[in-house]
């Protein structure tokens, strides 16, 4: 369960030391020294103080606690026909396996399970946490030579491990990785699969440099290269030749692109340090000028793409909720892009003006209501916004947070899993974990 912070202490480190919690114990870096060249403030990463929005906003700190852990017991315990999310499906020669379940899709895809692995780590639950992993790698995740997904994970998948959709969505990966370096860095390096950060550096590497694969999947033949377009370091919308030279807002984490070019492999270090700059220009120049909303899908320019199978991913949508958390969380950890904070602080006051009870979920990017109902996944995703926004209602927002219900019924997974990572986001207990 999740480990609480008992005390603090420093240790004289290099400045590039990250955070590390130990023992319940805080480890941090000595901070860099403010000089005329650093005037700008560290972030979180770098000092290991991460904001409590709850806190600010006048929660006790046993009440936030005792909310995070009644959200993670009831989505990942709770009763599966109604509450849960987590589902245990026996064991094979490797432990447990268990699954994250996208109820009303009726598959289980591999943004969820990386949530899943990602809540776990943060939670210090490794035995939920392996059992997810094991069940990645047994059904989704493709090692055959001649498949064109070799070495990714299949996106979409039956709950009995038979593969819907073979091909990779990214944003599956990118959390996959993440997950993995931060379990090595709390629980240790195991053996086989749960050798957690030779499993990162074979996935990241794959995610950059594996060359063009053509062979035959459920939709035919078909050819892919890596995630990444390596000439302009960016994370690609699917890496299928077709519509590689495409991307998704939601895609970009720039916060763990940073944390891959201090403990991913050192060939690619200088990589991710630009690619991490590369997705701060690209978020700004697709965000909206005036209301801040992120399309679902974009060309590299960051213009809008309406996919031929799904022409109205032009508009903010399920996929674009998640942006403002990528460049929130990027700002309250490295503080190295201050326009951030001008992209959350316009986010928020576009929403206020639509009404914080009851604005809508989907929208044209400036900003025409599309319908869709307030939905609890970007209720917390608005809420994490306050890490970086100056606006005068931003703790509001996180109050909003706060009052909603944790989600269940058939809508559960996607508004549970950004509902559980909002929660430890805006109380402070998402680290990083190094």
């Amino acid at each position: 369960m999740l480990m609480t912070q008992a005390c603090s202490f420093r240790v004289f480190l290099p400045c590039m030391v990250l955070l590390g919690v130990l023992s319940g114990c805080t480890r941090a870096s000595e901070p860099e020294p403010q000089t005329a060249a650093t005037e700008t403030p560290l972030g979180s990463v770098q000092t290991g103080e991460y904001p409590n929005l709850f806190a600010e906003a006048g929660y006790d700190e046993a009440e936030i606690d005792a909310k995070v852990e009644a959200a993670f017991k009831q989505l990942f315990e709770g009763d599966p026909e109604n509450e849960a999310l987590y589902y245990p499906a026996g064991t094979n020669e490797n432990g447990p396996l268990a699954y994250i379940y996208d109820v009303n899709n009726e598959d289980v895809r591999s943004e969820g399970m990386s949530y899943g692995m990602m809540i776990a780590v943060q939670m210090n639950d490794r035995e939920k946490f392996d059992a997810i992993w094991n069940w990645a790698k047994t059904y989704m995740y493709q090692s055959r030579p001649e498949h064109p997904a070799r070495g990714f994970f299949a996106w979409s998948v039956k709950p009995n491990g038979q593969a819907i959709d073979e091909m990779p969505a990214p944003d599956g990966e990118e959390y996959f990785v993440m997950a993995l370096y931060f379990a090595a860095a709390r629980w240790g390096t195991g053996e086989g699969i749960y050798n957690y950060k030779a499993e990162a550096d074979r996935l990241l590497t794959d995610m950059v440099h594996r060359e063009p694969i053509t062979g035959l999947t459920k939709r035919g033949a078909m050819t892919a290269e890596s995630l990444f377009d390596r000439q302009r370091r960016m994370v690609r919308f699917t890496p299928d030749v077709v519509n590689k030279d495409r991307t998704d807002p939601s895609y970009h984490l720039p916060a763990f692109y940073e944390l891959w070019a201090r403990v991913g492999p050192i060939a690619d270090r200088t990589f991710w340090a630009e690619a991490a700059q590369v997705s701060r220009d690209y978020l700004y120049k697709a965000a909206h000028p005036r209301t801040a909303l992120t399309p679902d899908y974009s060309h590299f320019d960051g213009t809008p793409w309406a996919a031929p199978w799904r022409r109205e991913s032009v508009d903010f949508r399920h996929d674009a909720w998640r942006s403002a958390m990528n460049w929130s969380v990027d700002w309250s950890w490295w503080r190295k892009d201050p326009r951030q904070v001008d992209l959350s602080t316009r986010l928020q006051a576009f929403f206020a003006s639509q009404g914080l009870d009851d604005y809508a979920s989907l929208y044209t990017l400036d900003g025409q209501p599309l319908g869709g109902g307030h939905a609890p996944g970007l209720v917390a995703m608005n809420a994490t916004a306050s890490l970086a926004s100056d606006h005068p209602l931003r703790l509001e927002f996180v109050k909003a947070l706060w009052e909603q219900p944790i989600p269940t019924g058939r809508y559960r997974y996607y508004d549970g899993m950004l509902y559980m990572l909002g929660l430890l986001h805006c109380s402070g207990k998402f680290r990083a974990w190094m």
